[in-house]
């Protein structure tokens, strides 16, 4: 392979190699398993109140740790975070693939591993955000974040494909859960030898020569937020998004699909042309580094927060899913130019804690904007649901884009000028 297909944070950032390497193939296990688990449990006789409660288990222990792990991730060594998370997710997996492999399965014992499993994805999470920046020089961290960002993207793409064939043709949902279980295998493999950047093992020297107590760790990991009125502002406007917008691709988009156009068909189009709006956005953010990342991230907050709108505007079912893939690219910008922006200018003794305050106002909010924006729709119907929708989306996104300290962020001279893709 040409190095020139090679991003260069790939080939100049042996750390980052490493740590990407480890989630590339993880990524696209848990995607297969988001799409084999409710096959899972109705293999094992269970019903859509059961399909629910398993989802319902895998997802309730990120809330409930969220900020915890973050504290957690702040005051011990990250790598370690992540291979005991990689090993107990690796077990879980493990576990319910043979049960369901054997035939001795039921639906109790996936739910239990299913919140197993969700807890260490909670303390996963903000120990990767804080120690992602330490694998890379500053030049290289937003290619590093839009690399990452990539893979998700394609997973989202290839996940549910492998999962088919894995389950149509490779022994049932049991045989989806032994690939995740051995992509958690490769993360660990990858992650022993990794050893971070100088600024990490200062962060944790520090932390050893003057410990601080869970409480006071947590106040100061609050403070690092309040004191910032960027990351309140961007916080609040991810929530409102996660909340009020994005129940349109959950929830809404599905149902008006059914009932004006050609159901599941052309919902396909229209998640198909988002999902490579969202790669072409990764793409784009390997080569173009604006100036003002935050404020080119806000922007991108209003365009990705029009999608309630796209959805609901009568258009075409082409034409829809064209305006989606435009959101695509937004909402994956969005994204990755904020993480880059936090990894910029938190300190990196304080990025796992600052960083679980963002999982908890974007995953946390989506059963509530769900629930909240399924009665709406059954109350006043799909139409003006939508409406609501997109003002409160555009509105709060607007509200970002205000904030001085939003569109005035500087980033670091090396960041701006860094190397190219």
């Amino acid at each position: 392979m040409s190095r020139r297909l090679v991003p260069t944070v790939l080939r100049e950032e042996p750390r980052y190699r490493l740590l990407f390497g480890s989630q590339v193939l993880s990524v696209l296990g848990d995607r297969v398993t988001s799409v084999a688990l409710p096959f899972a449990v109705l293999s094992v006789g269970g019903g859509v109140r059961d399909v629910a409660a398993t989802a319902t288990a895998q997802f309730l222990p990120f809330v409930i740790l969220a900020i915890p792990a973050g504290v957690w991730a702040d005051r011990w060594e990250r790598k370690r975070i992540l291979i005991a998370s990689d090993v107990v997710r690796l077990v879980t997996q493990t576990i319910a693939a043979v049960l369901l492999l054997s035939g001795s399965a039921k639906v109790v014992h996936l739910v239990v591993l299913a919140a197993l499993f969700g807890g260490a994805d909670a303390f996963f999470a903000p120990a990767f955000s804080g120690l992602l920046p330490t694998t890379v020089s500053p030049g290289n961290l937003q290619p590093a974040n839009a690399l990452r960002g990539l893979s998700f993207s394609l997973a989202n793409v290839a996940g549910p494909a492998v999962a088919g064939l894995l389950i149509g043709f490779a022994g049932g949902p049991g045989s989806a859960l032994v690939f995740d279980g051995a992509t958690f295998l490769v993360s660990v493999v990858l992650l022993l030898p990794l050893r971070p950047a100088l600024v990490d093992e200062a962060a944790a020297a520090d932390e050893r020569a003057a410990p601080a107590s869970f409480r006071t760790s947590l106040r100061e990991g609050w403070e690092e937020v309040r004191s910032r009125s960027w990351v309140v502002g961007y916080l609040g406007g991810i929530s409102v998004y996660h909340a009020m917008v994005l129940p349109a691709i959950f929830v809404v988009g599905p149902v008006l699909m059914a009932d004006r156009y050609d159901g599941a068909r052309s919902w396909a189009i229209v998640t198909a042309l988002f999902g490579m709006g969202n790669i072409l956005g990764d793409l784009l953010l390997l080569r173009w580094r604006p100036a003002y990342a935050l404020r080119a991230g806000a922007l991108m907050l209003v365009g990705s927060s029009c999608q309630a709108a796209v959805i609901g505007s009568h258009l075409p079912v082409w034409a829809i899913g064209l305006l989606e893939l435009l959101t695509g690219v937004c909402v994956t910008g969005m994204f990755t130019l904020w993480e880059t922006s936090l990894g910029e200018h938190i300190p990196p003794g304080a990025l796992s804690r600052v960083s679980s305050y963002d999982y908890l106002s974007s995953t946390g909010m989506i059963p509530l904007g769900t629930v909240v924006v399924g009665g709406l729709a059954a109350l006043v119907g799909i139409s003006a649901t939508l409406v609501v929708m997109t003002l409160c989306g555009i509105g709060a996104a607007v509200v970002v884009l205000g904030i001085p300290s939003v569109r005035h962020l500087p980033r670091p001279v090396e960041a701006a000028v860094g190397g190219g893709p």
